[in-house]
């Protein structure tokens, strides 16, 4: 390690953005957010695929990991671990085979330098109920509509997620909610959720 400097995990998010949209393209990146009882360090949005990403810098353990690679498998197409030098040797002993590492160490120049040590396969525990539950109801309700299918407004929301799971084909589904995912605006859809608990109070 360039001058045994210890790298943090806010040493890596910023340049890990850049390498992920080098690697892979067209894509969003989405921080911190929850997937039922874990906190999902980043989640990268593509038009076909959906990845989630844990970040264990020099200065974590591997503590939670076990725990964090069961929910990140429920909820995701393929999984990343991006590790530091102090994890590298031993980083496979703790995730599935399928699941892609990145290393990341500085340079001489005090930079950050990634490297792919695995690629990434896919998920075979991916659960399609688990990951749609990660769009917001307007979403929902705009794949109803794009889908042609009513509107549904008086049943609940894991309502509409199975009725769109059991009607639209999945190759037809999933490209669609990325696309939600990708265009979402958190400046607008909290008002957009308040304005359909309105209507849906006045149906």
């Amino acid at each position: 390690m360039a001058g045994n400097r210890i790298l943090y995990d806010k040493d890596i998010r910023e340049p890990l953005f850049d390498f992920l949209e080098e690697t892979y393209g067209k894509s969003r990146i989405l921080e911190e957010k929850q997937t039922a009882n874990v906190r999902a360090d980043v989640v990268m949005i593509t038009p076909t695929l959906l990845y989630g990403i844990e970040i264990k810098s020099d200065a974590d353990t591997y503590t939670r990991l076990a725990k964090q690679v069961k929910y990140y498998n429920w909820f995701f197409d393929r999984n990343i671990v991006v590790v530091g030098t102090k994890h590298a040797a031993h980083i496979k002993e703790h995730v599935p085979e399928w699941w892609g590492i990145i290393t990341v160490e500085p340079d001489e120049k005090g930079r950050v330098d990634f490297y792919i040590m695995r690629d990434v396969a896919e998920n075979p525990r991916v659960k399609e109920k688990r990951k749609i539950t990660l769009l917001w109801r307007p979403e929902l309700n705009h794949l109803l509509e794009i889908n042609k299918l009513p509107k549904y407004r008086d049943r609940s929301k894991q309502f509409v997620q199975e009725v769109l799971l059991e009607r639209v084909p999945k190759e037809t589904l999933w490209p669609q909610a990325y696309e939600e995912l990708f265009e979402r605006d958190y400046n607008t859809i909290g008002q957009e959720i308040e304005d359909y608990r309105k209507k849906k109070n006045k149906a």
